[in-house]
């Protein structure tokens, strides 16, 4: 379980970056080397192999070199443990909005009782 939520940890702190987020979202279109993948961005090639490297810890992206090109794909199984983890989250919150639901509804109905046991102002009290 630590084990899950170091890498869920890594994943949540490498998609925290918005120039990792941007370089997750050109690889959906597909495979890209470094080199297409730094083009976009004003940064040395060094600070940007930073961001390459952390998206490769966190599984999030896969790199292979073949003579001087390194190219990278993503590596959406990375993912899974993000989405297990946010699938969890809604069915506790779901589960609270629903008991948050019934206890207004008992609170609604409980006053609606009330005001109707109450004699209404309207009608004459004897005697008057």
């Amino acid at each position: 379980m630590a084990n899950q939520l170091s890498r869920l940890d890594q994943v949540f702190a490498a998609l925290a970056d918005p120039t990792r987020r941007a370089i997750v979202m050109r690889l959906c279109g597909g495979e890209a080397s470094v080199g297409e993948l730094a083009d976009p961005f004003d940064m040395a090639l060094p600070s940007f192999m930073k961001h390459i490297h952390v998206l490769e810890t966190s599984g999030l992206l896969l790199s292979e070199k073949s003579g001087r090109v390194r190219t990278c794909r993503l590596s959406p199984d990375a993912l899974l443990g993000a989405e297990d983890w946010f699938q969890q989250q809604r069915a506790i919150w779901e589960a609270r909005l629903d008991r948050f639901e019934a206890y207004v509804m008992k609170l609604k109905k409980e006053k609606e009782r009330a005001a109707a046991r109450r004699p209404s102002r309207t009608t004459k009290r004897k005697g008057s």
